[in-house]
């Protein structure tokens, strides 16, 4: 897994926790984010809804597909299922 490049404050309620504690958290911290900001996860939780041919995407390969796609038509809209 590649080290992203993130700004993360982390707040600890125990005062003596040593640097090798606190470098622990922020690597789990990153493993979760990484699994929870891929575009994966992304598909599964939006859908598309294309009002231009009355359509509801929700197939995450097609939601991929018109995400990466560069121009948007008027009225594509993404939605978050959550």
């Amino acid at each position: 897994m590649r080290a992203p490049n993130r700004d993360l404050l982390v707040l600890v309620k125990d005062e003596y926790m040593n640097e090798q504690a606190i470098e622990h958290e922020v690597e789990k911290l990153n493993e979760m984010l990484y699994d929870a900001e891929s575009i994966d996860s992304f598909c599964v939780a939006h859908e598309v809804i294309d009002m231009n041919r009355y359509k509801i995407v929700e197939k995450p390969h097609q939601i991929r597909n018109i995400i990466q796609k560069r121009d948007f038509k008027a009225f594509e809209f993404i939605f978050n299922k959550n």
